[in-house]
């Protein structure tokens, strides 16, 4: 299959164009995935992607890679190796976080038993050396004397108030089970407020077996993204394997505490997927909006019997708009129809929205996944019925 970009540009405005950026035939990899996304206080857009060896498996190595652009996506570096891979322990899920004060925190994890993060103050030129935070997941111990580690993946948040905050999962693996090196977890956060000098932990937001607000069984919780509201609370939605297929939510005061009773939100098809999500305005425009992705393949009738989960293929990653901070998604237009996976956001100053998301020819057991830039406007998302302003 070629891929090629396509770009609308209409009267009303609408625009969107896609760009390949990591592609394993041309790269060299066995393919890529989990993309990550974030652009600086400065405007320089950073991307993100794992350049996996071997099958290409979690637990295969892996190198961490970044493309940037300082041109708004138009052109991009070459890509560069910013952690090589530590042979026989993979290194994965790249989590960066932008800070207002023009520093770039990049986390991740090595053989799903360490965390380390990296930082950049010159706009993702250079990187400073690994320090490792484990001690912060260490803390989690005596609540749940997890085995593995994750942070993100996708984009970190900054808040208001200055805190950078990291949704993370964790696990006490079952050998039982099907997929039991990742089997049982949870969903917590960490966070720091001297901006990223020191981590701490935040409370677990709800376990395997939980039961959420209307009585369905919570199975698996992990991959998790999260978004600032406007009252300042903060709500997080969480990939789940739960047999009802949609996303789970919950909502803190301030990201580390004093979370709701998860509720499953039915309108966001969870075929078993991790997801993203980006703010775009809030009460500074005449609209709140908040932008949600995934793979939503809920007129597919295949169903994939795996572990304890019903999934369904990864497919047709489409967009959704919430004008209510989350509460209805009100459009929504698809990306890419065809096999798709995994995806994370960001928006520039003048309303530009970026989706940087994997795509395949083949099925759900293909995983020579290559990833796209999607630059798109709200105008094109919403057919002409929205613009920034």
């Amino acid at each position: 299959m070629i891929f090629f970009s396509a770009r609308v540009q209409a009267q009303s405005a609408a625009f969107s164009d896609t760009a390949l950026l990591f592609e394993p035939d041309r790269d060299g990899y066995t393919m890529f995935h989990v993309p990550a996304l974030t652009i600086s206080a400065k405007g320089t857009i950073l991307a993100f992607a794992e350049g996996r060896y071997g099958k290409g498996k979690d637990w295969d190595d892996m190198d961490l890679l970044m493309r940037r652009s300082t041109d708004g996506g138009h052109t991009w570096e070459p890509f560069r190796v910013i952690i090589p891979r530590t042979k026989g322990k993979p290194t994965s899920n790249i989590t960066p976080v932008a800070d207002k004060n023009g520093t770039i925190q990049l986390l991740y994890h090595v053989n799903y038993a360490n965390a380390y993060y990296i930082q950049s103050e010159d706009e993702g030129r250079t990187w400073s050396a690994p320090v490792d935070i484990t001690y912060v997941f260490n803390g989690f111990k005596t609540a749940y004397d997890w085995k593995v580690l994750a942070t993100g993946p996708a984009h970190g948040i900054q808040l208001k108030s200055g805190r950078l905050l990291v949704p993370v999962w964790l696990c006490i693996p079952n050998k039982n089970i099907p997929g039991g090196d990742h089997r049982p977890s949870c969903v917590a956060t960490i966070y720091s407020d001297d901006h990223g000098k020191t981590w701490q932990r935040g409370d677990i937001i709800t376990d395997n077996g939980d039961i959420a607000a209307g009585g369905d069984t919570i199975i698996n919780p992990n991959e998790s993204i999260v978004v600032q509201l406007t009252d300042g609370s903060i709500m997080i939605n969480m990939r789940n394997e739960s047999l009802i297929n949609r996303r789970l939510i919950s909502v803190s005061p301030d990201g580390i505490s004093g979370w709701s009773r998860p509720h499953f939100d039915m309108d966001l098809f969870e075929p078993v997927c991790m997801a993203s999500i980006i703010r775009v305005s809030g009460r500074k425009h005449k609209k709140s909006r908040i932008i949600f992705v995934n793979p939503d393949s809920r007129n597919n009738a295949t169903q994939i019997r795996k572990r304890q989960a019903v999934y369904k293929p990864r497919e047709n990653v489409t967009a959704r708009i919430s004008y209510d901070e989350g509460k209805t998604w009100a459009a929504h237009r698809s990306l890419y129809p065809g096999g798709s996976g995994y995806s994370d956001l960001a928006v520039d100053k003048n309303g530009m929205i970026y989706c940087l998301y994997e795509i395949r020819d083949g099925d759900d057991n293909d995983w020579k996944y290559r990833i796209i830039m999607h630059r798109f406007n709200l105008e094109w998302l919403t057919n002409g019925k929205d613009y920034f302003h």
